[in-house]
């Protein structure tokens, strides 16, 4: 019995212990050059080699959501895509941009021989000089008090960043889908505002098959969902708080329409 009594006040020490992990507490949020930032490493240490840092910052001032995650076929959960090295050497994944043509690839030519330069994306625990420094990159865009401390959207519209959305060979030719107004999501909590959701500004980044149909149902108001989940990283918190801005900073930047 006392055996029995003990391992219950155990499992409830631990339960107490990951709650409090959850609320109760702000946590520092992370500096803006590491906001989005993820470590990939399914293989690299099993290889011997320090695993991979990637920044979505960096590519964010290039490239749309919309290309990495569905036409390069990217999760959006840390982990998850098993990218190995052959697929990256056969054009796969990072390899599709980083071939030495679109984007740096894995070797370089120095003082007429040939270089590796791996420790450019397996950088963690090293001291590696970057040449892409994220405030000289990002001094010139529009700022906000969260996440990156970028506006992504408005250095998109005002033309301070052009994305780049299709790759040749990979990408399929589709014709664009004209976006009309915005969609009330109404909210359930008394007294709090409905959300104005703009799929014009979402589809900038995303197009229509980052969140439909996996994320969201495509019929209006299927898809049911608490602000719980969303913090769990589920529905918005699949890149809102991850990647995206934050939704616990603050609350009308997504319920912008007024109570009264």
């Amino acid at each position: 019995m006392r055996t029995i009594l003990t391992a219950l006040i155990s499992l409830c020490l631990l339960a107490t212990a990951a709650a409090a992990e959850t609320f109760g507490v702000r946590r520092a949020a992370p500096r803006p050059e590491a906001y989005g930032r993820v470590v990939m490493d399914n293989h690299s240490r099993a290889a011997k080699i320090a695993p991979v840092v990637f920044d979505h910052w960096n590519h964010r001032l290039r490239y749309t959501c919309r290309l990495c995650h569905v036409d390069l076929g990217f999760a959006l959960v840390a982990g998850e895509t098993d990218v190995r090295e052959a697929d990256n050497r056969n054009h796969r994944y990072c390899g599709a941009c980083h071939d030495g043509k679109e984007a740096f690839g894995w070797l370089r030519s120095e003082r007429g021989h040939t270089v590796k330069q791996c420790d450019r994306c397996h950088s963690l625990g090293r001291k590696v000089v970057r040449s892409d420094d994220f405030d000289t990159l990002t001094r010139d865009l529009p700022h906000t008090p969260y996440g990156n401390h970028v506006d992504w959207v408005g250095a998109e519209r005002e033309g301070k960043i052009h994305l780049k959305d299709a790759l040749p060979g990979i990408t399929r030719v589709r014709r664009p889908i004209r976006y009309e107004g915005e969609t009330v999501l109404h909210a359930r909590e008394f007294d709090m505002p409905d959300i104005l959701f703009s799929h014009r500004k979402h589809a900038v980044w995303n197009g229509c098959e980052l969140c439909h149909p996996s994320i969201f149902g495509v019929a209006r108001g299927a898809t049911r969902y608490t602000m719980q989940e969303i913090f769990d990283g589920r529905y918005c918190g699949a890149c809102h708080g991850k990647v995206s801005f934050p939704v616990d900073f603050d609350c009308r930047l997504c319920h912008t329409k007024d109570v009264f």
